[in-house]
């Protein structure tokens, strides 16, 4: 498919500055990109590979100033980067829009629910009772366990599991290899040092626009629901356990981990590999930093906290400069000890 520069312009409000007839047909880097690509510059760093690029069109902030001749057409945006990410989410849509039908060999119970417009890739398995609707695409070797409910124009990539009971919402994007409603880690201990299992009979619930990255789990509740809020961003190898609780718009970057019903408010980050504790509460526009561990609740929004045992973050970082003058510190404490031991021996 070939894309004008004044489509692309009309698409993200931009303004052409160049030939508008120019065409793309795929995207590029703009340090690599080639003849009939397109790319953007967002950072000054790049500005000298706007002059070497080969690319056609290059989407650019507005007050990109020129300084050298260009082979490029430009469109000018007041946020390029933005107006990429726009351009992508719609050449996006335009191919979902082409990934239709019900490849072979799949299996789809009698009683599953399909909606229209929807792909379902081979080796699929659509379990009782499934509800897909309109848009869904399934990609090859997705399990949807009994009862299972996507919402429109949802995305689940090769190789999810999602278990029974779960429901995802609309526009969601599940990333290959991640396990939704997986058993929550729940055990009795027993008086003879045995342990006996907690049957988890709840579910999960991913509300809508919810992405979710690869090889992440999410564990079905004991009773109730694992609930992730819409807007919520969850990277890759994330461990979210039972009935915790993600808010609106709150992002987890890698390998972190949320213990079991850990209350999560809306638009908190959540650095990689950070630890959080089970049944504590974390307030809205809370951070936490990469690889804290949280052991209590934060109760103030928009505290920053950083470190394990994790604290307030501008004061861990005092500690921290001040952990690192710890020898000369030490130099002049023996110095000031001499100089009163001198002065004291002076008196007598």
């Amino acid at each position: 498919m070939q894309f004008p520069a004044a489509q692309i312009a009309h698409l993200i409000n931009g303004k052409v500055d160049g030939d508008p007839t120019v065409a793309v047909a795929s995207f590029g880097k703009i340090e690599e990109a080639t003849d009939g690509q397109l790319a953007f510059l967002a950072n000054p760093k790049y500005e000298d590979h706007l002059y070497t690029t080969a690319a056609s069109i290059i989407i650019v902030n507005e007050n990109q100033e020129i300084r050298q001749p260009l082979k490029a057409t430009l469109i000018r945006v007041p946020d390029a980067y933005s107006a990429f990410a726009t351009l992508l989410s719609k050449y996006q849509e335009i191919v979902a829009q082409q990934t239709v039908g019900i490849q072979e060999p799949s299996y789809i119970s009698k009683t599953a629910q399909l909606g229209k417009n929807i792909f379902i890739g081979a080796f699929a398995y659509i379990g009782e009772n499934v509800s897909l609707a309109d848009g869904v695409k399934i990609f090859p070797h997705v399990f949807l366990g009994e009862n299972v409910k996507i919402g429109e124009n949802s995305v689940l990539n090769p190789g999810v599991k999602i278990y029974h009971h779960c429901v995802i919402g609309a526009n969601v994007t599940v990333h290959a290899g991640t396990v939704i409603g997986s058993d929550g880690f729940g055990f009795a201990p027993q008086a003879d040092g045995s342990f006996k299992k907690v049957p988890q009979i709840g579910n999960v619930v991913i509300e809508d626009y919810v992405e979710i990255g690869a090889n992440t789990s999410i564990d079905r509740a004991t009773i109730g629901s694992t609930i992730i809020k819409s807007g919520a961003k969850l990277d890759n190898l994330i461990q979210i356990a039972h009935n915790v609780e993600v808010g609106h718009n709150t992002a987890i970057a890698a390998q972190a981990g949320v213990s079991g019903s850990t209350k999560i408010g809306n638009n908190v980050m959540i650095g990689g590999q950070a630890g959080l504790a089970g049944h504590i509460q974390v307030a809205n526009g809370s951070k936490i930093n990469a690889q804290a561990g949280l052991g209590k609740s934060l109760k103030i929004p928009n505290s920053s906290v950083t470190g394990s045992p994790a604290y307030n973050y501008n004061q861990a970082i005092r500690s921290q400069a001040t952990a690192r003058n710890l020898p000369e510190m030490e130099k002049r404490i023996k110095e000031l000890e001499d100089l009163v031991k001198h002065l004291m021996a002076e008196k007598v």
